[in-house]
């Protein structure tokens, strides 16, 4: 039996036995074993848009050659039982209590906020204009932040194919879908994250894992270079070790770190906006046509560097998806986007955001926690623009001419929309930049200035970073570890859950020394 690799174009709608005749030909067996090792869409030329496909091929007739075995993560019980505290259950936190109790530690999962399901039901009565949830929220809750989000799985951290690896090999086996392994944009959706997050939480139970709900760490006791508990508001977590990965909304988790001497530092981070359109209009400007059978809702990308230097992207965009409340804390306005797997809503959202030196704005140089306070001041800025939930929100044609007060596009948001003029409520530096880049973005996507913007976007990455040992990665303590988006470190469910289970293997090899 022998191996090799081809590549295959076929049209948009073809399928597996498509496949399976298109790599009989470019192999010339008739008897062969297939796998996809690659699968990207190429919508360069609108009138043929195309899969590309990188193809596994073994089979008798074929000369030489082994199929590449995935790299990933090996684990040795070097726990001897000993407790891990884990704070937050998001892909960080998840994935390091998953790494830890298959190496034979005591693993307790703690977590502010309640079961995904009890999330749900507390997200939907929200939206439907009940209380705000503190702590069962966009930001709150099983799952983390990524739980309720289009569910994308690309990441731009380099050296972590061996997590990568691992990452996915959990979540298929969670109920995500194949393709995840080998699509070149694969997502999961708000649909299928829901259902694997208590999937996930089932199989961490049955390797031994405890599950805290409705129960936020408060404080830890430290005894000299060493901390050996998590206070909580129902009592006392000994732990051997700590992780904190509780995602960067939880900024009075980071103050209480921070008065506990775990040291921090600002850092550039970014905000701006979410731009919504019809999403037949991003599809008519990337295909030409409102729609291609076999082919899930258009995405884009986009970038633009203005005549300052500074960066303005497209971030988090959920193609068929819509515009949530993403606050964190009551009094705050945030929006974020969430799409289900198969995309097939009527709008189409993404962050449009602006890099953000803080110290540079305000010419001076700043501690971690002033930072946070600068954010949560401009997050509670434009709640009070309306004193409710309702987004403010404006035309991109107003953005761009400098004018205010046309009327308001439908949206998805489920709380309504306020207008409102972002000259007066973004940092007066940040306007001139966003208004370059959208304005650019205009250029490469045809239609683009007929959509709308809505704000506060301010959750792309933390405005601040953990200090950690280069190489042992703990924080201040030497068995305490920040890890995940809160940490600074990561972005995204892949490289968040990634840097979990970096610590986690740091985690092993202290205990191993020990």
């Amino acid at each position: 039996m022998g191996y090799a690799e081809y590549d295959v174009r076929l049209p948009a709608l073809s399928g597996e036995e498509e496949l399976r005749a298109a790599v009989a030909r470019v192999s010339g067996q008739r008897e062969f074993r297939l796998a996809i090792l690659n699968k990207s869409l190429d919508a360069r030329r609108k009138g043929r848009i195309e899969w590309q496909y990188r193809v596994g091929v073994s089979a008798a007739g074929i000369r030489g050659g082994e199929a590449p075995v995935p790299s990933t993560l090996a684990h040795e019980r070097v726990g001897r039982g000993a407790r891990v505290a884990v704070v937050g259950s998001g892909p960080a936190g998840i994935f390091a209590a998953a790494y830890l109790a298959r190496s034979g530690f005591r693993v307790a999962v703690l977590e502010r906020g309640g079961r995904v399901e009890e999330r749900s039901a507390a997200i939907g009565a929200f939206e439907r204009g009940g209380p705000f949830p503190a702590t069962n929220n966009y930001s709150f809750g099983e799952g983390g932040a990524g739980t309720f989000s289009d569910g994308k799985l690309s990441s731009r951290s380099k050296g972590i194919g061996p997590e990568r690896n691992y990452v996915f090999s959990d979540f298929i086996a969670a109920g995500a879908p194949a393709e995840i392994s080998y699509m070149t944009h694969p997502h999961l959706g708000s649909d299928n994250l829901i259902t694997m997050t208590r999937r996930m939480r089932d199989s961490l139970s049955a390797l031994g894992v405890e599950f805290l709900f409705d129960t936020m760490a408060l404080d830890i006791r430290a005894k000299g270079d060493r901390v050996d508990a998590a206070i909580t508001g129902s009592g006392v977590v000994d732990a051997d070790y700590l992780v904190f990965a509780c995602g960067h909304s939880a900024t009075e988790t980071y103050r209480m770190l921070m008065g506990r001497g775990v040291p921090f530092r600002a850092k550039n981070f970014a905000i701006g906006f979410r731009a919504e359109h019809e999403q037949a209009l991003i599809n008519r400007a990337q295909w030409g046509a409102d729609s291609i059978p076999g082919v899930k809702a258009a995405e884009y990308r986009l970038t633009s560097r203005g005549r300052d230097g500074r960066g303005v992207y497209s971030f988090c965009m959920c193609p068929g998806g819509v515009v949530v409340p993403a606050s964190a804390y009551e009094g705050t306005l945030v929006v974020n986007g969430k799409s289900d797997y198969a995309r097939d809503g009527r709008w189409a959202n993404a962050a449009v955001v602006a890099e953000l030196n803080l110290e540079a704005l305000l010419e001076r140089e700043l501690a971690a926690g002033e930072a946070l306070d600068w954010l949560e001041a401009l997050e509670r800025r434009y709640y009070s623009f309306s004193g409710s939930y309702r987004a403010p929100a404006m035309t991109v044609r107003d953005f761009l001419s400098g004018a205010s007060g046309s009327a308001l596009p439908d949206s998805s948001y489920p709380l309504a929309l306020a207008r409102a003029d972002f000259r007066e409520l973004l940092p007066a530096s940040l306007v001139a930049p966003l208004r370059e880049g959208l304005g650019d973005f205009c250029g490469k996507l045809r239609g683009y200035e007929s959509g709308q913007i809505l704000g506060l976007e301010s959750k792309t990455s933390a405005p601040i970073q953990a200090l950690r040992h280069p190489e042992l990665l703990y924080s201040r303590y030497e068995n305490l570890y920040v890890a995940g988006e809160g940490s600074g470190w990561s972005g995204g469910i892949v490289s968040s859950a990634s840097d979990g289970l970096k610590v986690a293997q740091a985690v092993c090899a202290a205990a191993a020394r020990a």
